[in-house]
């Protein structure tokens, strides 16, 4: 059986609770156990029993968010150690992608991520058809554990020998048309989530403002902020449909759906490893450069910012 090892924020804990249930056929086969910090007993010392538990582990789920890029924990002691004893061959490493985050450029940014393409779980329409398929992911790196520590040299066998290489194996790829429009779609939809939750949130932290949040299709939607009844702030944002917003987001601070007028606007961009977004900078300026780049997270805020700034 092989022990597995959940190295996560305790801001995401509901996802990692919702994985645990995903894997419980390969527990109910005797395939593999798992720990976590929360198994830890009153009275021990946490950070001895986190050591033991990770040294002991075969395979390391890191449940990658922004959470736990923030998390010193996280990345310092738990993730730097998991990649030391990865690159020894001693544990195989999966990062689990909760959310859109600047994952890429980590230690363990060159490692085979799931679910598939590196889709975060959050992005998925059914989350549950994501953590089935990163359950599908462990079985499959489960078996060839396995394969590799079976036959114990008491039955006269020998281990099979771990397979030296290199961690530098990224290699830049051609993303396909398909490619992009899925991730502009996906993006698209991030935001009007993104939107809806941040109006439900204002409304609720301030008495005397009220929101609207409207979709028009799967395109294309408004946002309202009103002030004691008066309106403080409009968007419309939406993309396809001709012109500019054939390949882009665009945001406009005319919520009449006319898509003849645009303040901003994000568009795919890539540099041979992943997609990302730039903004084209009418409006919003990251350190004087509006080429640098944009996760799905950070163009969300940033037509967020355009909307709220009315009212700050």
């Amino acid at each position: 059986m092989l022990k597995l090892f959940f190295s996560y924020s305790h801001k995401d804990e509901e996802y990692r609770n919702e994985l645990e249930n995903h894997l419980a056929m390969l527990k109910r086969q005797g395939v593999i156990s798992s720990w976590y910090d929360r198994r830890i007993t009153a009275g021990s010392n946490i950070g001895n029993e986190i050591s033991t538990n990770l040294e002991s582990s075969s395979i390391v789920l890191l449940l990658v968010s922004s959470n736990f890029l923030a998390s010193d924990y996280c990345y310092e002691k738990e993730m730097e150690r998991a990649m030391q004893l990865h690159e020894e061959g001693k544990v195989v490493v999966i990062p689990i992608i909760l959310h859109p985050c600047d994952w890429h450029s980590a230690p363990f940014g060159a490692l085979l991520a799931t679910p598939k393409d590196g889709k975060p779980v959050s992005m998925h329409a059914n989350q549950h058809e994501a953590f089935a398929n990163i359950a599908k992911d462990i079985r499959t790196a489960s078996g060839s554990l396995n394969i590799q520590q079976t036959t114990k040299i008491s039955h006269g066998e020998v281990s099979a020998p771990s397979r030296e290489r290199s961690s530098n194996l990224r290699v830049k790829k051609n993303f396909s048309d398909n490619e992009r429009d899925q991730f502009l779609e996906d993006t698209y939809e991030y935001i009007a989530r993104y939107f809806e939750g941040s109006l439900a949130e204002l409304e609720e932290r301030n008495s005397h403002i009220s929101c609207k949040f409207k979709r028009f299709d799967h395109t294309s939607f408004t946002a309202y902020i009103y002030a004691d009844g008066q309106r403080s702030s409009e968007c419309y944002i939406f993309h396809g449909g001709g012109g500019f917003s054939q390949d882009s987001i665009c945001y406009s601070s005319q919520a009449d759906g006319r898509r003849n007028t645009m303040n901003e606007s994000i568009s795919i961009a890539d540099d041979g490893y992943t997609l990302f977004l730039r903004p084209m900078g009418m409006q919003y300026h990251m350190s004087g450069n509006n080429k640098d780049a944009l996760t799905q997270e950070g163009a969300a805020e940033m037509f967020w910012n355009i909307l709220i700034s009315p009212l700050q």
